[in-house]
């Protein structure tokens, strides 16, 4: 079969354009085309289908061997070549950049709101054909595309007449026109949106002018194929509702003391009840590293891929042959559901216990499954060295796998003994591979009951993950260990968070296009249909702190430009490194952190003589670290902490010859006695134009690296958390690739500005009210008076006092103000929506708290107060919600 490529480009003449075809494994072959008028380039390829029947490709632009640019690779061009006596088929193309309804073609909308069902693959039945090409993204599920047009074979006009379209990828609609009767005719024509039901039941025309297109000149036995511009309708932007809830927190008459994957289907009965089209959860991976309730830290995980077992659903699974320790597990759950928070340890230790039972049963019998073993292969390159992992976490005791002699490393040579049945390596590990198995199979049902409800899953990919886990003990190139992810200072942690992940080695991880994170981002979407990129900013900068330090004061921004002695110069300010970047203590500081009594026992204990009215720590006590693995007393730890945080300057951990301004340094004893007014202006000069200027295009680079690749990886719908110190250049980058933003009301973007304006927000985004880093809407009512009483007045427009504490209606006003927002997604915590039901919600509105950031060694363990079988019979408050979604427009 002959294919030729034709597309309109202009290029200068020092640029090719290639035409790059996907093949079955997923490889791409670039093949060069040819500029043959100015602007027109072409391509002939033999091709032999050999059971290939859609053959998807994409056109780049290259100079020398640099590909300078390339069409949205998510969604480029697709034709069918796998018809009977197909001789040549002729394309004219046109370029596909990113569209910016890109949200469309995402699977949250194709699988779920817009859901049609199965496409289908078209097949010609005349010797020649005129295939006509559009995209119809804006279609709703119970819509398809016909043609209908002014000559007989269009329908002249008449809808009982039009040719039908037929979907043959995602809102990618194609038309067969019979060339023999319709040669070398001009045809004037139009698409029209019609129900599936009744193509005369309200049918939708589409905007503009008619279309026209002259028959060419065909060969029998060949297809000619236009690409045309999309087609646009008149309907409006959907707006859909939902709610957020860790899948740990779940509870149902039946789960097992934590929340489950079979509490996840009826969670989405719940949302679809209620009208709701979205189901957001927190990370789901597996995150055991010492089986102790500090595991309980979702965005922690050891295995990118790995679930974590606590979410498997005894019930769907084969009873225990053992009447006996059936009764004790049966009576075990009842226990731990009863309580009012999740008991990590009990049970994970008891589903363990549970699950060794089954293996023991089952193990043999369903690993020796054709389903098993399909799934074995395709997720054996992750799962044997987790698996391994696992078994050496467990006999050795520990997760660090420095200790593990002779495996501080995984080596891939082991893997065959690992994935041989008949080994004793293999039987050490078969039990990880059957829990995997069991996991994947359970939450991909979940993912599929929830299409099946039109409800979209989204699911949250964290920015680290531990150093301790099974991703650094596998591919350690990937990862600094010797530094510290974290985020700077903000209004719920004053010393910035630490969160222990090492950072990321992107020089390494750039080398194979991002590898890791393209497997990463594929293995979620089995899962969900959208996704939460957490701490967005960390693709541009991640804040890195020291691993000497506990707080987060003492970091920078990796990568960033470090200012020379000379720059800082530049701006006035006399650099003195030895005084600028070493702790700066006086006698007067100590007393004014420890007090005058205790200050005398710091200087004599912790501190050396340094220079005239100077000290400077010991060297047992120089770091963070150091102070916390020897002093207990927690007052007297936290004001050493401070001393050390206490300089104007850090050296770079990669360039000692450069230096970052410390965060927060104004609020340093540093800052306040050492400078004068002038060297304070001269700081705050450097320091604002170092944090909010001077790197903006530099981030712009790294980012545009990097996330190009991950979000087009998937068709997941993209959305992340960018919140925090946002440096200019991430809302460009957000708007480029279509990625929608997160809006807090009460963390405003807008300069100046206290609260947010729902009704100002930028379509592409999801509005909420609260996260589950925040307290939630009651309790942040009750937090700060003043500034609760400056909502009530400024946002919602009242002259009295406001009440406290909050009352379930006026929780009602605040969130239907943000469903009315013009975001995309308004997605809100249960908590929230319990919150409009002085029934339903739970007396301690502090009970209500998922994390409190500021406590690296918080308790994850907030469960829901009722059954979900309970909240479904609460008539009046699903009514409510429902009512208050419709209201919206949602």
């Amino acid at each position: 079969m002959l294919i030729l490529f034709n597309i309109h480009y202009m290029a200068p003449c020092t640029d090719e354009l290639f035409v790059n075809v996907k093949n079955a494994d997923g490889s791409v072959e670039a093949h060069r085309m040819t500029q043959w008028q100015d602007g027109c380039w072409r391509c002939e390829l033999r091709f032999e289908p050999k059971g290939v029947e859609l053959l998807d490709y994409y056109y780049s632009v290259q100079r020398m061997d640099n590909v300078l640019r390339a069409e949205w690779t998510t969604q480029a061009h697709r034709i069918d070549i796998g018809q009977t006596g197909l001789a040549q088929y002729t394309v004219y193309d046109t370029w596909i950049d990113i569209p910016h309804d890109t949200y469309l073609y995402s699977s949250a909308y194709t699988q779920c709101i817009n859901r049609r069902g199965k496409q289908t693959v078209y097949r010609r039945t005349t010797p020649s054909v005129l295939r006509l090409k559009v995209r119809a993204p804006q279609l709703r599920g119970f819509e398809r595309l016909v043609l209908v047009g002014s000559h007989p074979v269009l329908g002249e006009w008449h809808l009982d007449r039009a040719v039908p379209c037929v979907e043959q990828a995602p809102n990618e609609w194609v038309c067969d026109i019979d060339a023999e009767y319709t040669a070398t005719e001009e045809l004037e024509y139009k698409f029209v949106a019609v129900k599936e039901s009744d193509v005369f039941d309200s049918p939708m025309w589409e905007t503009g002018e008619n279309r026209r297109v002259t028959m060419p000149r065909m060969r029998r036995g060949e297809i000619v194929e236009y690409e045309l511009q999309q087609a646009f309708f008149e309907i409006w932007n959907v707006r859909k509702a939902g709610t957020l809830v860790p899948v740990f927190s779940l509870r149902t008459e039946g789960s097992f003391g934590v929340g489950d994957f079979g509490d996840l289907k009826k969670m989405v009965d719940w949302v679809a009840y209620t009208g709701q089209r979205i189901l957001q959860v927190l990370p789901i991976n597996d995150t055991t590293i010492t089986h102790t309730w500090t595991d309980s830290y979702p965005y922690s995980c050891i295995s990118i891929f790995a679930l974590h077992p606590q979410y498997v659903d005894l019930r769907q699974l084969p009873p225990l042959a053992d009447k006996e320790k059936a009764r004790q597990m049966e009576s075990l759950c009842k226990e731990l559901n009863a309580l009012p928070q999740i008991d990590y340890e009990r049970v994970n230790n008891a589903k363990h216990e549970y699950l060794q039972l089954l293996y023991q049963q089952e193990g043999r019998q369903t690993m020796a499954s054709a389903e098993y073993k399909k799934w074995f292969d395709e997720e054996q390159r992750w799962l044997v060295p987790y698996a391994q992992y696992c078994f050496l976490r467990d006999s050795s005791g520990t997760a660090d796998f420095t200790q593990w002699h002779g495996n501080e490393q995984w080596q891939e040579t082991d893997r065959a003994q690992l994935s041989n049945p008949r080994t004793k390596a293999y039987k050490q590990v078969a039990f990880y591979y059957y829990v995997q198995y069991v996991l994947a199979t359970q939450m991909r049902a979940a993912h599929q009951y929830a299409r099946q409800k039109r409800v979209i899953l989204k699911g949250d990919i964290p920015i680290g993950v531990h150093r301790q886990g099974c991703d650094v003990w596998q591919e350690p190139r990937y990862f600094n260990l010797n530094g510290q992810a974290g985020a700077p200072p903000d209004e719920f942690s004053i010393n910035g968070q630490n969160w222990g992940f090492p950072t990321y080695n992107w020089e390494e991880m750039l080398k194979d296009g991002c590898l890791w994170w393209v497997r990463r981002f594929q293995n979620m979407q089995k899962y969900f249909d959208a996704y939460r990129i957490d701490h967005v900013l960390g693709f541009f900068r991640i804040w890195e702190i020291p691993r000497h330090s506990v707080h987060g004061l003492l970091g920078q921004f990796q990568p960033s430009l470090g200012l020379t002695a000379e720059e800082i110069e530049a701006y006035g300010l006399h650099f003195r490194r030895g005084r600028f970047t070493r702790p700066y203590i006086t006698k007067e500081i100590l007393e004014s952190i420890f007090g005058e009594e205790r200050a005398q026992y710091v200087r004599d204990t912790f501190l050396d003589p340094y220079k005239e009215g100077l000290y400077l720590p010991k060297a047992e006590y120089d770091t963070q670290r150091k102070v916390e693995a020897l002093v207990e007393d927690v007052n007297l730890r936290d004001g050493l902490y401070t001393l050390l945080s206490d300089v104007l300057f850090i050296a770079d951990t990669r360039n000692p010859e450069l230096y970052h301004p410390r965060i927060a340094a104004q609020h340093a004893y540093i800052y306040k006695t050492l400078l004068s007014e002038s060297d304070r202006n001269c700081f705050n000069r450097l320091y604002d134009d170092y944090y909010y200027h001077r790197n903006t295009q530099y981030w712009y680079k790294e980012a545009m690296k990097k996330l190009p690749r991950l979000v087009e990886a998937t068709r997941m719908l993209v959305c992340a958390e960018d919140l925090g110190m946002i440096p200019e250049c991430v809302p460009t980058v957000m708007e480029e690739l279509r990625i929608l933003s997160l809006e807090v009301q009460s963390m405003p973007k807008e300069m100046g500005r206290q609260f947010g304006r729902p009704e100002n927000y930028p379509y592409r985004s999801v509005c909420t009210i609260d996260s589950h880093d925040m307290p939630t809407l009651r309790m942040w009512w009750d937090e700060d008076f003043n500034r609760a009483q400056d909502f009530y007045s400024t946002v919602l427009g009242r002259r009295d006092d406001a009440p406290h504490p909050l009352p379930a209606w006026l929780a009602r006003d605040i969130m239907s103000r943000n469903l009315q927002s013009a975001s995309m997604l308004c997605v809100l915590s249960l908590q929230d929506w319990l919150a409009i039901s002085e029934k339903l919600r739970l007396p301690d509105a502090g009970a209500e708290r998922v994390n409190i950031p500021a406590n690296p060694r918080h308790y994850w363990r907030y469960r829901m107060h009722l059954n979900i079988e309970d909240m479904m019979k609460e008539q009046r408050f699903c009514d409510d919600i429902a009512e208050m979604i419709t209201q919206s427009g949602r």
